[in-house]
């Protein structure tokens, strides 16, 4: 029902943000403010705050935002009606009459409830009588025990067109009513019939466990072999899951919700130690599905069986969730072996196969990126640049700018990653002009900042190609995390040599891309939480002069300009790798194309042999220096 504004705002006003949080977040009062870990991902550092004043809280790391009443909703997993009524309970508050058109309808929806419910009583006890003698026989054959029967209180329709109708028509139930619910069929001529005859049932039931339609299973080969309910005014199978009421606080226990298949199994992962499985009603997931799912858990898993129809299914989940995914929420998917579903799977080889198949579900991201790309050819640049096009659509899909943002990120790094041509390997990459004489056996040459030998020591470690240029990227971004705006597109497409470097580069544009404004105590705090000690403190270490003379910039203008400086002779190693990659193809293949791939790379080596060779040459010293 609709409650008018100024009710909403008392209510607001009476119940203490504060309060209606710390029933479930350890709260630490900082300044005008409370500040806890989020209760809606998980996290180390505390980025959850609470604003009593305004009336709000927010969550700096996943984007949770919301109000009291929103709160109640997303934690309790409650409708906006339920979660008034709950908070008004606690204020002492009367909640608002409804209207005599809200309550005609109320009165409706509880009539319909009244016969859907005596319905399911009606199915139950035929499934144990003479009638429901095969339909009983197909539920053990298929593993269920009489506990999980009689949990998800399933049944039997008898056989008949009027065996329901004759059961449950009164005063009270008139026929109008049963055609209404779904139970009831009306022809365009004679008498309503039974809708459901000779099939085994499935109560279906809203998210209070109310029943609001029912699925039926054909037993021999009757078709359609699965059957639901009609739409009706309680029941929309776009939006409403299977075993929704099962799962709900077995999914806040746990922190996670699986999606499957059919009923059958919804009730075998039930019953095998998984209550926190739903089902959509034999359509792929719908936005209203996710959104619902979204309630239950951050990220659903979506099992999905591993042949040609559960690639289908999950293209169709992907292709509605795209427009919809917000910070914090998404969608990860499992795939199970195929001929296997989680039914088949469990009988097989038991839950601990079931639980290694979601242990390994994947990201959105990773999937659509396999879907994009499998079975695809990408050998030539005009089929690269359509696979990048539709990447790049479906980003733009989204409509949450912070989400659509990270997606392109996320899929130019990959393409990036996928199609970057090799690298030279650290052997191709010293020139003896650069070094002038070969040192020693057994000593190592010693460079100044300006390229020439300054003397000979012992052996010392060799840094892969490209380190140094790499350490002084990030240690420009740690010491002035302004860079941000200007840096992240272009170091999110890197990949760096040294692995703990490429961590590193991961680690800081994710904190600064999730906690804008971030300065570079709170960012190196942030990343030594992350467990990023010991390459931070080298990069941090006052004692390196490369990285002294980084930090010694004040201005966010000259950073700027020497971040530019050094990723312009940085990324001149993959020119490098592409001036090797033509001179070899033209070894063998001495084509027009060939040929003009060899000039035009030719052409941008002598542009970028004209410029500086060490863009920190000229700053050596430090303007301290």
């Amino acid at each position: 029902m609709a409650f008018p504004p100024q009710f909403l705002d008392e209510l607001r006003n009476r119940v203490p943000l504060v309060s209606v949080v710390g029933r479930r977040v350890k709260l630490a009062r900082k300044g005008r403010e409370h500040q806890g870990l989020c209760p809606f991902h998980n996290e180390k550092t505390p980025s959850f705050t609470v604003n009593e004043d305004k009336g709000f809280y927010h969550c700096f790391g996943c984007g949770a935002h919301g109000d009291a009443i929103g709160f109640e909703m997303r934690t309790g997993h409650l409708s906006f009606t339920e979660a008034v009524e709950r908070l008004a309970a606690e204020a002492g508050l009367e909640v608002p009459k409804a209207t005599p058109e809200e309550r005609f309808r109320e009165q409706q929806r509880a009539s319909l409830h009244d016969a859907l419910e005596s319905a399911c009583i009606f199915f139950e006890k035929h499934l144990r009588g003479p009638a429901g003698r095969d339909g009983f026989a197909y539920l053990k054959s298929r593993g269920l025990t009489d506990e999980t029967i009689a949990r998800f209180r399933l049944g039997f329709a008898p056989d008949s067109r009027d065996a329901l109708k004759g059961a449950l028509m009164n005063a009270q139930c008139p026929e109008s009513l049963l055609c209404e619910a779904g139970l009831l069929k009306k022809p365009e001529s004679g008498a309503p019939f039974d809708y459901f005859r000779g099939r085994v049932m499935f109560p279906i039931t809203d998210r209070r466990g109310r029943v609001v339609a029912f699925g039926a299973r054909a037993l021999g080969d009757g078709q359609p072999k699965y059957l639901n309910s009609p739409e009706t005014p309680l029941f929309h199978k776009g939006a409403t899951l299977y075993g929704l009421a099962h799962a709900r606080e077995a999914a806040r226990q746990h922190g996670t919700v699986v999606v499957a298949e059919g009923y059958m199994d919804v009730i075998a992962l039930n019953q095998a130690g998984f209550p926190f499985a739903v089902a959509p009603l034999g359509t792929a997931v719908t936005e209203q599905q996710i959104e619902e799912l979204w309630r239950l858990a951050p990220e659903p898993i979506l099992c999905l069986d591993g042949d040609n129809a559960g690639q289908r299914a999950m293209a169709r989940a992907l292709e509605r969730a795209f427009p919809i995914l917000k910070p914090g929420q998404s969608l990860r998917f499992a795939v199970l072996p195929a001929p296997e579903d989680p039914d088949s799977l469990i009988k097989a080889k038991g839950p601990a196969a079931m639980k290694a198949v979601l242990d390994s579900a994947r990201p959105l991201v990773e999937v659509a990126w396999q879907l994009a790309v499998e079975g695809r050819p990408l050998d030539t640049p005009e089929r690269r640049a359509a696979l990048e096009k539709d990447l790049l659509e479906k980003a733009f899909a989204i409509t949450d700018e912070t989400v659509r943002s990270q997606y392109v990120r996320a899929f130019k790094d990959k393409l990036w990653q996928a199609f970057r041509p090799p690298r030279p390997t650290a052997q191709a990459q010293r020139s003896p002009s650069r070094f002038g004489k070969k040192p020693p056996p057994g000593q190592t040459a010693l460079r100044g900042f300006d390229g020439r030998i300054v003397g000979l020591g012992a052996p010392a470690p060799v840094r892969p190609p490209y380190e140094s240029q790499e350490r002084v990227l990030l240690g420009l971004l740690l010491a002035n995390p302004m860079l941000y705006d200007h840096a992240h597109e272009e170091l999110g497409r890197c990949w760096f040599s040294n692995e703990s470097l490429d961590n590193l580069r991961r680690g800081i544009l994710k904190h600064l891309g999730a906690t804008r404004g971030l300065d570079a105590e709170g960012l190196a705090a942030h990343l030594r939480t992350d467990g990023y000690f010991p390459i931070l403190d080298s990069l941090l270490d006052a004692g390196e002069r490369r990285m002294r003379s980084v930090r010694s910039y004040d201005g966010i203008e000259e950073a700027r300009a020497l971040w530019d400086d050094v990723f312009h002779h940085y990324t001149g190693k993959d020119l490098l790798a592409d001036v090797s990659e033509a001179n070899a193809r033209l070894a063998q293949d001495t084509s027009q194309a060939s040929w003009a791939r060899f000039e035009a790379v030719k052409r941008q080596e002598r542009v970028a042999r004209s410029q500086d060779d060490d863009p920190l040459a000229e700053n050596a010293k430090g303007p301290s220096e």
